[in-house]
């Protein structure tokens, strides 16, 4: 009977555990780490793994996965970037439109949306494996963003648009408030509305989840949407920061989000875990990187550590998983 609850309290806050672990250990380690300005960083860092990871814990509690938010990202970002530089010209008409700065986000956000709904279509309506269909589309995306950008990066975005990425309010940086933000809507989302309840339900038996009624396929059309739209986010954060859309930003991405959200505690089976267990799950990830880099971990290292940290999780959800089901 005990073992059994200390079991359960290690499952439900293994991430905290794992985290809190972490910050001691690095604190020691450097004297760097534990500053004001470190733990900015830090934040600042996971910003744009969040708003992906937030998709795609909502794409995996499904029970799918999506293998595109990385080339959604980063051609969401040189469509606005291209749009809010050169604007876009309808020669049949010989009209030239021009976009102001909340118009670029817009189309930027309405982009990566359209492009997750295809996902969507393409799985629901086909049947195709989601990870066939979001491979497919990173394929896609890629081939798109090289044809808008002709494979330069696009530049000299303007003050009012880096402040997406760099500015600052009321002394917090503007990517995490939006962090915040978007963490707080979907936290509301999946734990307090009817959607986030049927979410559940399909990712937890899709068989049954269809006999009681409900619409799968709607569920899931609008799971792989609203991921799709936050890697749009995230590839306008990318843009404005670094004040220049890239033909390749958001490379191996999808990795990284994947990771913290399995790190995070969301089962790889569908209808286990949170957004809360994501956003330490993105924590662990940027806290490790963090450290690494200050105790100067070879680059190479630090992708053998990140990888072994996967495993590591996977690892467990898969021994908790069995322990359930026996």
């Amino acid at each position: 009977m005990a073992d059994s609850k200390y079991t359960a309290f290690f499952a439900r806050f293994r991430s905290l555990l794992a985290l809190a672990l972490m910050v001691l250990a690095l604190s020691l380690l450097s004297e760097h780490f534990l500053t004001a300005d470190n733990g900015w960083n830090i934040l600042r860092q996971i910003s744009v793994n969040l708003c992906l990871s937030i998709g795609m814990t909502l794409v995996i509690l499904s029970g799918g996965i999506d293998l595109s938010v990385g080339a959604i990202l980063a051609l969401a970002g040189a469509v606005a970037a291209g749009l809010l530089k050169n604007g876009v010209g309808l020669p049949a008409l010989d009209v030239a439109l021009q976009f102001t700065t909340a118009g670029a986000i817009l189309a930027g956000v309405l982009v990566g949306g359209a492009l997750g709904w295809v996902n969507g279509f393409a799985i629901t309506r086909f049947q195709l494996p989601p990870f066939v269909a979001t491979l497919g589309m990173l394929s896609i995306a890629r081939g798109l963003t090289m044809l808008w950008t002709g494979g330069f990066p696009i530049t000299g975005l303007g003050d009012s648009f880096g402040r997406l990425g760099t500015g600052a309010f009321l002394g917090m940086p503007m990517p995490v408030w939006i962090m915040l933000a978007l963490t707080a809507v979907f936290v509301v989302v999946t734990k307090r509305t009817r959607f986030g309840r049927h979410l559940y339900a399909v990712g937890g038996n899709e068989r049954a989840a269809r006999l009681t009624g409900l619409n799968v396929s709607r569920i899931k059309l609008a799971v792989y949407t609203l991921a799709g739209a936050l890697a749009g986010v995230a590839g306008l954060i990318v843009t404005a920061r670094l004040d220049s859309a890239q033909p390749n930003a958001g490379l191996g991405y999808e990795l990284d989000s994947i990771a913290a959200v399995v790190i995070g505690g969301t089962s790889l089976s569908g209808g286990r875990g949170s957004v809360t267990g994501t956003v330490l799950g993105c924590l662990i990830i940027g806290v490790l990187n963090n450290g690494l880099f200050l105790l100067n971990v070879s680059p190479f290292w630090q992708q053998v550590v990140k990888g072994l940290v996967i495993l590591l999780a996977v690892a467990i959800d898969k021994m908790n998983t069995r322990n359930r089901d026996s």
